[in-house]
């Protein structure tokens, strides 16, 4: 391990005020932000991701902000390996960096390192691409639930990729997809210390709900519509963006539209706490101050 080189993670669920903290911390520790978030990558996804501001674009420096296409072929393992290239880089100007986001699972790729899971077996996955066009997703959950109820309460069930992969990866070999890791971290030139940043509950919901609001007022149904043509990319199978383009296919009156982008947003700040709340050696803060303290 190199020495004095350090990642100080924030993480924690959507609008629990990670960016804001993270840029307050990055400018008294004078260093660059380095985001494990899976959806603000991309360039093409502004106002649904809820991307820094300019502002605090400005005021810090930060990566894989809008620094990808929707195009791109992105996933934890890439983003493991473009990663770590680009904190040891940073890691030969600065002893610190500030790496916040709230996808646990790239936040894992970087700390620990991505299993190998087994090989895309294809007819399996057309089995499960058949049974989701025929019988929905809905379908598909609950046969996960019965086979890997982990993975049911930890990934994003409104994600089809996804709840495919964990169903594959059992009809493969049998086990559950949490069961693969090894639990054998991968050697890193660096140390970490991880804070999780949420609300109250209530408070937490609140803020949530005028999010959504708020990407509302700046034009995320237009956002999406121009995005509709791209629909089947795994990149927008994302909340605030699968909800617009049922809307769009008059599946959804625009109110239930909203009503639905806000309650699979509190749904997800869900799954992230279950998430984040592994970390045993993870301390919970909500200001800079008392993050400082503990550096």
């Amino acid at each position: 391990m190199r020495k004095n080189k350090k990642l100080i993670v924030i993480a924690g669920p959507t609008a629990a005020g990670k960016t804001n903290l993270a840029v307050e911390l990055a400018q008294k520790l004078h260093t660059e932000i380095v985001s494990f978030d899976s959806r603000q990558l991309y360039r093409e996804m502004q106002i649904g991701t809820a991307v820094p501001t300019a502002a605090e674009l400005s005021e810090v420096k930060h990566h894989f902000i809008q620094s990808h296409s929707i195009h791109d072929e992105m996933n934890a393992g890439i983003y493991e390996v473009q990663a770590i290239e680009k904190i040891n880089s940073l890691f030969s100007i600065y002893d610190t960096l500030v790496f916040t986001g709230g996808t646990g699972l790239y936040m894992d790729a970087v700390l620990f390192g991505v299993d190998e899971l087994p090989v895309a077996d294809h007819n399996i996955r057309k089995k499960l691409a058949d049974e989701l066009e025929q019988s929905g997703l809905e379908s598909l959950t609950s046969k996960l639930k019965l086979v890997d109820a982990e993975s049911y309460r930890t990934i994003d069930l409104k994600n089809p990729r996804r709840v495919m992969r964990a169903l594959e990866v059992f009809y493969v070999t049998g086990k559950t997809y949490p069961s693969l890791k090894q639990n054998q971290p991968k050697k890193r030139d660096f140390d970490f210390n991880i804070f999780i940043v949420s609300k109250e509950r209530k408070l937490l919901y609140e803020h949530i709900n005028q999010r959504v609001d708020n990407m509302i007022e700046q034009g995320l149904e237009e956002e999406a519509k121009k995005l509709m043509p791209h629909r089947s990319l795994k990149a927008l199978q994302t909340v605030g963006y699968s909800e617009f383009f049922e809307y769009f296919d008059n599946k959804n009156s625009y109110e239930n539209t909203v009503e639905k982008i806000k309650q699979n947003t509190r749904n997800y700040a869900k799954r992230q706490l279950t998430w984040f709340r592994k970390y045993k050696d993870a301390v919970w803060a909500d200001d800079v101050s008392s993050i400082m303290q503990q550096l």
